[in-house]
C-alpha cells in the first residue's frame, strides 16, 4: 500500500459516506477511507453498521476505518472483515467527540500509549492486510505526544500513520501545528500522512516543506467542493489552478450527488443528508443564505432538482464559485 505522494480524503463521519467519495474519486482523490465503524458494533452484528462497510470497487484503494479499545475486539473484528477486499484498515485514535472520548475510544487513546501498542500489535497480527492509525497530535495542549504514538505504533506493526494535527482539545477550532507533523515524521520511517487545514494547492506545498510528510489528508476543505482534488494535482501538473466551477456545474454536480443519495440510502434520508451538502456546496455563491433555508423545506429529488435549477437560472450570468 503506498501512501507517497498520494492525496487523501479524511475519514469524516457524516460527510464521507459512498456517495461523496465517489464523486472526490472521479475529481482524483487517489485513497479513500470508510467513515469510522465501531468495532462492538460488528461484534454484535449491529445492522446499522453494514452500509458503512459498503465498498463500491471504484473506491479501491479504499481503507476501512474501526474505532474502539479493546484489543481482542479489534483483532478479531479486523480480521472477519478484511475479507470483504478493503485495501487497509484504519484505527480511528482521533475522533474527539465526547461520547466516543468518554467511553475511553478515539482520541482518548492517546492517553494510553501502552494500550495503543497492545491495540495495533494485536491487529497487525491478526490481519494480512496493511493496518494503519489515525491520531491528532496530542489530547491536549500539556501532552502533545504524537510522535511516541506513532513510533510505538510502528513498532508495533502499523504501516502508515496518518496525523491532524491539532489536539482533541482543540476539536477544529484555531490552526493545525504542522510542527507536530514534522516532529512524528522525524521519529519514524513508515509513511506519515499529514492532515489538518489543508485547502489549496499551496497548503500542500508548505506542509511538504515543513513537515517531510508522505502523503496528504484532505478533511473540510473537500466538503462542497470535491474538485479541490482536480484542482490540486492541475495545479502540480500547470503551475496554475483551473476555472473554477460556475453555478451551472455546482448545481449539476449536487443533483448528481443528490441521484447517488437516494441510489444509495432511499430518497427520504438521501435528501434529508442532501440539504447539508448544498449548503457546503453554495458557500459563497449568488443567494447561497436563501438557498439554504429553501433547501430544508425540500422532501424529494424533484423538489430538490427544481429549487436548484430556479437558483441556477435566477443567478446573474458567469457566476463563478468564490
Amino acid at each position: 500500500m503506498d501512501f507517497r505522494d498520494k492525496l487523501i480524503l479524511a475519514p469524516m463521519a457524516g460527510v464521507c459516506d459512498q456517495p461523496f467519495r465517489l464523486l472526490c474519486k472521479e475529481q482524483g482523490c487517489d485513497i479513500l477511507y470508510s467513515e469510522m465503524v465501531s468495532a462492538k458494533a460488528i461484534y454484535y452484528k449491529n445492522m446499522n453498521t453494514k452500509p458503512l462497510l459498503a465498498m463500491d470497487e471504484r473506491e479501491k484503494p479504499f481503507g476501512l476505518q474501526l474505532f474502539g479499545s479493546d484489543p481482542e475486539i479489534m483483532a478479531e473484528m479486523a480480521k472477519r472483515i478484511e475479507s470483504n477486499g478493503y485495501s487497509f484498515i484504519d484505527v480511528n485514535m482521533g475522533c474527539p467527540v465526547p461520547k466516543v472520548v468518554n467511553n475511553g475510544e478515539g482520541s482518548a487513546l492517546m492517553k494510553d500509549p501502552v494500550l495503543v501498542g497492545r491495540i495495533v500489535e494485536a491487529m497487525a497480527k491478526a490481519i494480512s492486510i496493511p493496518l494503519t492509525i489515525k491520531i491528532r497530535s496530542g489530547f491536549d495542549s500539556e501532552h502533545i505526544n504524537a510522535p511516541e504514538i506513532a513510533h510505538i505504533a510502528q513498532e508495533s506493526g502499523a504501516a502508515a500513520v496518518a496525523v491532524h494535527g491539532r489536539t482533541r482539545q482543540q476539536y477544529y477550532q484555531g490552526h493545525a501545528d504542522w510542527s507536530v507533523i514534522a516532529r512524528v515524521k522525524e521519529a519514524c520511517i513508515i509513511p506519515i500522512i499529514g492532515n489538518g487545514d489543508i485547502n489549496t494547492p499551496q497548503d500542500i506545498i508548505d506542509m511538504r516543506a515543513q513537515t517531510n510528510c508522505d502523503g496528504f489528508m484532505i478533511g473540510r476543505g473537500a466538503r462542497g467542493n470535491p474538485w479541490i482534488f482536480r484542482d490540486m494535482k492541475y495545479y502540480y501538473e500547470h503551475g496554475e489552478l483551473p476555472d473554477k466551477p460556475d453555478i451551472y456545474e455546482v448545481k449539476d454536480m449536487m443533483l448528481r450527488h443528490a441521484r447517488l443519495m437516494v441510489e444509495f440510502k432511499g430518497e427520504y434520508t438521501g435528501i434529508h443528508e442532501m440539504r447539508k451538502h448544498v449548503a457546503w456546496y453554495s458557500v459563497g455563491m449568488y443567494d447561497s443564505a436563501k438557498l439554504r433555508s429553501n433547501v430544508n423545506q425540500v422532501e424529494t429529488y424533484e423538489e430538490l432538482e427544481e429549487l436548484l435549477c430556479r437558483w441556477a437560472d435566477s443567478a446573474p450570468e458567469k457566476v463563478i464559485v468564490s
